[in-house]
């Protein structure tokens, strides 16, 4: 799929894949932070626009225009500016973002990147029909202080998002033990972690390796078994580079619940017994993504084992 950048004349945005590491992660004791998957997962999670130039604000406390002030060391095409009043700090973005039909883009800042005294707010764009630019705003959360963005330091943090998937969410609170499986896992982690603390306050000396359970961070669930083919312990996004826009992209949405209904009718049509493999093929080769082929061949074999 095309996530396009439009340059119009002059521009040239500071745009790269976000970097998993973080300053203050890097700072814990034998980078204990980095063991945390979901915060380098988070960290990484899209791309991210720099600042081209130092730029240094203040707030009054005050709620006018007036009363954030913004120096920079350039006196043309400014990055930041006071624009709406309220103590927000506005970074002009000079880029027009299209993603493909049906997804949005999530504007906000770097995750788990706090700045002392200002935050970064957060937006979601219909970047897929809008010929509108936006604005990174950041708002001030301490009254006369000085807040400094370095040149080439993050003032913006971008991901596209498909518009409408949290519309047909179907929120539910079901207790865990109408799941056994699940239950018994749960149970299963719960002694593990506490004797796991137990053996970690004895004092005895451990290499790093042996200061932490790896099995979300490998993956694995309590029987040591793989829990999803697509699990990742990093991302891999790529940098934008000059490029022309792809043919019209359709937006393709995918129910694996009801894909999975399909295949099972379309088994016991066919009086067949298919195999997970050969579903899974099938499926890829329709077009699915990988990942979702697998889990959507899995879940029909598993009908499949009820329905007879």
């Amino acid at each position: 799929m095309d996530f396009i950048c439009y340059l119009n004349e002059g521009w040239a945005p500071l745009i790269r894949p976000a970097e998993a590491t973080r300053a203050w992660m890097t700072k814990t004791a034998e980078g204990f932070a980095y063991r945390c998957l979901p915060l380098n997962i988070a960290n990484a999670h899209g791309w991210e626009i720099l600042c081209p130039d130092d730029v240094v604000a203040y707030w009054t406390g005050g709620s006018d225009v007036a009363d954030v002030v913004v120096r920079s060391g350039r006196t043309v095409r400014v990055p930041a500016v006071s624009l709406f009043g309220q103590g927000v700090l506005s970074f002009h973005i000079e880029a027009l973002f299209r993603t493909p039909p049906g997804w949005d883009l999530w504007i906000t800042g770097s995750p788990n990147r706090p700045k002392p005294g200002i935050a970064a707010l957060s937006g979601v764009v219909e970047t897929d029909w809008s010929p509108y630019t936006f604005t990174m705003n950041w708002k001030f959360t301490r009254r006369n202080h000085w807040v400094r963005f370095e040149k080439h330091e993050p003032i913006c943090f971008v991901f596209p998002v498909r518009r409408g998937a949290l519309d047909r969410m179907e929120p539910k609170f079901v207790p865990l033990a109408e799941n056994p499986d699940l239950l018994a896992q749960f149970e299963a982690w719960s002694r593990s972690r506490s004797a796991f603390q137990a053996t970690m306050t004895d004092g005895q000396p451990r290499p790093p390796t042996d200061k932490w359970q790896k099995r979300y961070f490998r993956g694995l669930t309590m029987n040591g078994e793989e829990a999803a083919p697509d699990h990742r312990t990093k991302l891999r996004l790529k940098p934008f580079a000059a490029g022309r826009p792809g043919g019209a992209q359709e937006a393709v949405e995918i129910d694996e619940t009801r894909m999975a209904g399909l295949l099972v009718a379309t088994a016991r049509a066919l009086h067949g017994e298919p195999d997970a493999t050969a579903l899974g093929q099938a499926l890829e080769g329709a077009g699915v993504p990988p990942a979702q082929s697998a889990r959507i061949a899995a879940a029909t074999i598993a009908a499949i084992g009820k329905a007879v």
